[in-house]
């Protein structure tokens, strides 16, 4: 079980990593966006993002 949990946080952080990477101005573009986003939008999306996955957690 620990094992699953470090690999999921593994590829996490690669994802999230892969961007910045990739293309740093880009991320820069995107991080300057998501400051401009009110905080209303930001907790609807992140919401989304909860229930979807906690979706994944529970089914998955």
């Amino acid at each position: 079980m620990m094992d699953d949990l470090l690999r999921v946080l593994g590829l996490v952080l690669i994802i999230e990593a892969l961007l910045p990477f990739i293309s740093p101005r880009t991320y820069r573009q995107a991080v300057a966006q998501i400051a401009l986003t009110p905080d209303s939008r930001m907790r609807g999306i992140a919401l989304v993002m909860l229930l979807i996955g906690l979706a994944f957690w529970v089914w998955g």
